[in-house]
């Protein structure tokens, strides 16, 4: 479908036009200077011109625009705001709104790309671009938006994990996933004269159905990276007490007790409870 713009002219001036020969058709016969046959034949004429130029009278709203029709054929579009004289044949004369949509999808379930049951749901900004396309190209472009949107939902799903792991992208990391979802509506809703503005996943969680279990993994995960982190910490600590008391010559301690020290340390350094103080009232080695 190739757009193109409408023969047309302002409006304005046709109204003037229709009420001077409105004023001039009243005159004749008030003057009563033609008779009777030629009075008729002229009243006849100036009424099918009247009739003529309101029909083709037509109106567009801001942020709307007129796709025309000619004996079945398009005819071309009407982008401005304004009243208009178009061929008075053309018919029906269809209204294509301009103004940006949002569109909010319904919570769909998925799997991820791990198999992990997901419920998802996006929101779409759109607007019509090319009017004639997304009037003729397809049977309701407003459902065709949704439905297509849908579709391209279920595909970056399944695509992607809920959550990132081995540095792979995921559904939480917003960004990139929201551009490709863009790309991937835009490509699918391009037939129907429509431009994607932004898109955004708007609601996402697991199924109910294996929510508590992922809830437990996420958290096994956060307790075993913060015990990692603790004990890389308690290793550099032990590390470090070692290295001063070699560099002060405070104690000698040999392999065995400098094991012992290094365990007694990180008991106290790794324990989820304080530690209790043993005094030792013999020597090192008792």
């Amino acid at each position: 479908m190739v757009e193109k713009n409408a023969f047309r002219l302002p409006g304005l001036r046709i109204v003037v036009l229709a009420v001077v020969l409105a004023a001039a058709a009243g005159w004749w016969f008030l003057a009563g200077d033609l008779s009777g046959l030629q009075l008729v034949t002229w009243l006849v004429v100036l009424s099918l011109v009247e009739i003529l130029l309101l029909v083709g009278l037509t109106v567009v709203n801001p942020n709307q625009s007129r796709v025309l029709q000619l004996f079945g054929r398009y005819a071309g579009t009407i982008p401005e705001s304004g009243l208009w004289w178009v061929n008075p044949f053309t018919g029906p004369r269809r209204k294509v709104s301009l103004r940006v949509h949002s569109l909010e999808s319904a919570v769909l379930k998925v799997n991820d790309v791990d198999g992990n049951p997901i419920d998802i749901a996006t929101v779409v900004v759109w607007q019509v671009d090319r009017p004639a396309t997304a009037a003729f190209a397809v049977e309701e472009y407003a459902q065709f938006v949704r439905s297509q949107s849908e579709t391209a939902i279920r595909k970056l799903a399944t695509s992607y994990p809920y959550d990132a792991h081995d540095g792979m992208p995921s559904l939480r990391g917003a960004i990139d996933v929201n551009d490709e979802l863009t790309a991937e509506i835009q490509a699918r809703v391009d037939r129907a004269g429509v431009v994607v503005l932004e898109s955004r996943i708007s609601h996402l969680a697991y199924a109910p159905e294996i929510a508590h279990a992922m809830l437990q993994r996420q958290q096994a995960g956060a307790i075993v990276a913060a015990r990692t982190r603790i004990v890389d910490g308690a290793v550099g600590m032990v590390e470090m007490a070692l290295a001063r008391l070699s560099e002060r010559s405070i104690v000698e301690l040999d392999e065995e007790r400098k094991a012992m020290m290094v365990s007694n340390l990180l008991v106290v350094l790794c324990g989820d409870r304080s530690a209790q103080p043993v005094v030792n009232t013999g020597t090192i080695y008792q």
